[in-house]
């Protein structure tokens, strides 16, 4: 039986200046992980940015469960259950891992900084070490656990998967399969086909600024012909 989404948004329009960037993007997200994918450029961090309030949307509605979260600022909609991993990691230079874990530990919570260095144990290893003296993995995993303290109800992760090396990408993608089977939502905009097929059973794909295919990762894996179309992209390999 199919469940109500938890995430909806509906003909979202979004404009920076003069240039209308989204154009009547509407998705369900739901117990099912679903991948956005598309080339550079085409709009998918923008559909971030609108989900989190990071830029304010044009037109169109976005709902978490029954709450409304279409004019809330950005603080509003991490506390109604929204948790966010950028791209880039935006990590601060000047504090050390826990200090940026400390920040954001709710106590009694499910995610916990004893749970996130069981999860990553590397990141205890340097939990002492200021946030510009890790490698991209590491700050990566850090991005990733400063979203898990906040427990969200859905988690979006925009190109966590970027300039990691393939041991680190695995290690992401049974992250997110984890949080899935854990009851989260995850929306997850990649670049990597492989990574994005991997981790969701749902994708959509965005084409100057709209989605024009909403199928199964099986879908998208076996249609060499749509990878290439869309993604500019030959067959995934394996």
């Amino acid at each position: 039986m199919a469940t109500e989404p938890l995430l909806r948004l509906r003909d979202i329009n979004l404009h920076y200046g003069s240039s209308h960037v989204l154009h009547d993007v509407s998705l369900d997200l739901g117990d099912r992980p679903l991948g956005i994918l598309g080339r550079n450029g085409v709009g998918k961090t923008s559909i971030c940015n609108a989900i989190f309030g990071l830029a304010p949307i044009t037109s169109g509605q976005i709902m978490l469960g029954d709450q409304d979260l279409s004019k809330l600022p950005p603080e509003k909609r991490a506390q109604a259950g929204l948790g966010y991993v950028p791209q880039g990691r935006r990590i601060f230079r000047s504090l050390t891992v826990d200090e940026h874990l400390r920040i954001l530990e709710r106590k009694g919570a499910a995610w916990s900084i004893e749970r996130v260095y069981a999860t990553f144990p590397r990141l205890k290893e340097r939990r002492r070490n200021l946030g510009d003296r890790l490698s991209g993995g590491e700050q990566q995993m850090l991005a990733i656990s400063r979203a898990l303290l906040l427990n969200p109800k859905v988690l979006v992760l925009d190109e966590p998967t970027e300039g990691l090396a393939p041991a680190i990408v695995s290690d992401v993608i049974d992250l997110i399969k984890q949080v899935v089977s854990e009851g989260t939502a995850v929306l997850l905009v990649e670049q990597n086909l492989h990574a994005a097929l991997s981790a969701v059973d749902d994708v959509a794909i965005v084409v100057g600024g709209e989605v024009i295919e909403q199928v199964t990762a099986t879908t998208l894996e076996n249609d060499a012909a749509m990878q290439k179309k869309h993604l500019g992209l030959e067959a995934a390999k394996h």
